[in-house]
């Protein structure tokens, strides 16, 4: 493909609204964890999970060598968060001092606060695909922070920006 037809799919694959999360994982006594759009539900029975990491990043490679990771989807008022973490050039030493967080009940990854859901995950399968690694788990542990109400807004990726939904 040409960089022209790259750039074209990059922007209509935009026009399409994602919730905006956190992938964390422990590896090696360190914390790993980065903003991420590209996540869905594959399965209720039993839940199962998957998230679309880039390949070279370390969140992938630390997600692909511990085998658990813990998801938190994001509210609107979590945008700082979500910029930091997608931040190109992040530290590896003191990357989550900037995010509220605990530790998961079951894997001991990082859970951001006042995330609406989270979910820790154990890896079953990794797909390498084109750049990206597809990163398949099943559900170990969930709960929520935030509860979803009328004042409180997920924060989604659109176009190319970071926005919350306006509800009627």
């Amino acid at each position: 493909m040409t960089q022209d037809a790259i750039d074209e799919f990059r922007r209509l694959g935009g026009e399409q609204a994602s919730g905006v999360a956190i992938i964390s994982t422990t590896e090696r006594g360190r914390d790993h964890a980065a903003t991420v759009s590209s996540f869905l539900s594959v399965s209720y029975d039993p839940p199962t999970l998957l998230v679309s990491l880039y390949a070279e990043s370390r969140i992938a490679q630390a997600v692909a060598a511990r085998g658990a990771w813990a998801l938190s989807i994001l509210t609107a008022d979590q945008k700082s968060a979500a910029n930091w973490l997608a931040s190109p050039g992040t530290p590896i030493e003191g990357l989550l001092s900037q995010v509220e967080f605990r530790r998961g009940p079951v894997t001991g990854n990082a859970v951001i606060a006042g995330a609406l859901a989270y979910f820790e995950v154990e890896t079953t399968a990794v797909h390498e695909a084109a750049t990206h690694l597809l990163v398949v788990g099943n559900v170990v542990s969930m709960g929520e922070d935030a509860p979803l109400t009328r004042e409180l807004s997920p924060l989604v990726h659109y176009g190319g920006s970071y926005s919350r939904l306006s509800r009627g």
